[in-house]
């Protein structure tokens, strides 16, 4: 390496060598070719390239229209009961053209000189003859026939779903059902998002004694068997949707308060809330408008994974008999009252088992691509 020296030719300049450059020209920052993006923002532009989260979306909002409107779509309650025309298949005239929805039913084991007789078989319910055979010298068959017909039901009447084994409108029943469960895990994963909110957040900010004790009360919490107590909650308190609602905020909450807990222990001491802090900033100020809203996307994401799992348990518990009481419905009392008839009429089950699988799937969906949106590791890809 070589040291340059004042006697140095290159070190030997005169003021002539020198010149200004740029003298007359006035220099600004480069002006941003686009405008800048929020985190929001950003979010949202990832999100809509998901394809399969914009789907999943697509169908949340359309069962959210069927829950909210689809029990007055025709004329019957979801309570209303006709012991004539009980456990009927489904029946929707606009469609009985295509063969499907057609309120047909297969009769089993029928002795073949009988279908000729309009006292068993009325106003040519017969559609087809099925599976002949000869029993015992007895020529029997399977009929399919037109079960409305066949029960002499009125031409206006029309069970687009079916009816239960009370006569009453499954479609009315099965969106009903389905607000129902929809109402409970909205409001469940709302409160739990609440409690974990505050909980989480005071323990993380404050940390040191108040967070050792206030973690060491949910692990005792949480090492409490959670059927048990849910259970043991609803036979205390009697079955309803507040009773259902309170039983699934007992130990769910938990594990959003761990999360905002460590968030607050990230971004805690990071230089703009120790300079707010410094000029005197309140605490409620500080974890609420300074710390809190970096944990906005997780908590958003971490609710859209709560709903399917509190539907799924309030259908479990519906199922065994701890859900809400007749004459109300939810998807879990469907199922439980569709099972008891399933070889014999197993549309009772596959309507509402089809919705809450589709649900299922629609918010896991939603939930990871909300998941892949909010991750910082990804903004501006």
């Amino acid at each position: 390496m070589r040291l340059y020296s004042p006697d140095d030719e290159y070190c030997r300049l005169s003021p002539e060598d020198l010149s200004i450059v740029r003298k007359d020209e006035e220099i600004t920052d480069t002006v941003p070719e686009e405008k800048p993006v929020s985190f929001f923002k950003d979010a949202a532009i990832r999100f809509a390239k998901n394809k399969a989260s914009i789907t999943a979306l697509i169908v949340i909002l359309i069962i959210a229209f069927f829950a909210a409107f689809g029990p007055d779509m025709n004329d019957f309650s979801f309570k209303e009961q006709h012991p004539d025309y009980i456990n009927m298949p489904p029946y929707i005239p606009a469609l009985s053209g295509l063969g499907i929805f057609d309120g047909s039913y297969v009769l089993q084991n029928r002795r073949m000189d009988a279908l000729s007789d309009p006292a068993k078989y009325p106003n040519d319910c017969v559609l087809e003859v099925m599976d002949e055979r000869e029993v015992r010298g007895v020529m029997m068959c399977d009929v399919r026939v037109n079960y409305y017909k066949y029960m002499d039901a009125p031409q206006d009447l029309a069970f687009w779903f079916g009816s239960d084994y009370l006569g009453r409108d499954l479609w009315t029943r099965m969106w009903r059902g389905a607000r129902v469960s929809l109402l409970i895990a909205v409001l469940s994963v709302l409160s739990n998002v609440f409690i974990g909110i505050i909980y989480g957040s005071i323990a993380g900010y404050y940390g040191g004694r108040t967070d050792m004790i206030m973690m060491r009360i949910t692990e005792i919490i949480g090492a409490m068997p959670n059927l048990v107590m849910v259970t043991l909650f609803i036979m205390f308190f009697g079955a309803g949707i507040l009773s259902i609602v309170l039983a699934l905020l007992l130990q769910n909450w938990i594990g959003t308060a761990r999360m905002i807990r460590a968030q607050f222990y990230r971004y805690k001491g990071y230089e703009y809330v120790l300079a707010a802090r410094t000029l005197g900033v309140k605490d409620r100020s500080l974890i609420f408008r300074h710390i809190l809203p970096n944990a906005i996307g997780p908590i958003i994401t971490r609710a859209m994974v709560a709903i399917p799992g509190a539907i799924f348990t309030e259908s479990f518990l519906a199922y065994l008999g701890l859900g809400i009481q007749a004459p109300e419905t939810s998807i879990g009392i469907l199922l439980a009252d569709g099972q008891k008839v399933l070889q014999q009429f197993p549309s009772q089950v596959l309507f509402p088992s089809v919705l809450i699988s589709v649900l299922m799937v629609a918010f896991n969906l939603l939930s990871n691509g909300l998941r892949d949106a909010f991750d910082p590791t990804q903004s501006g890809t």
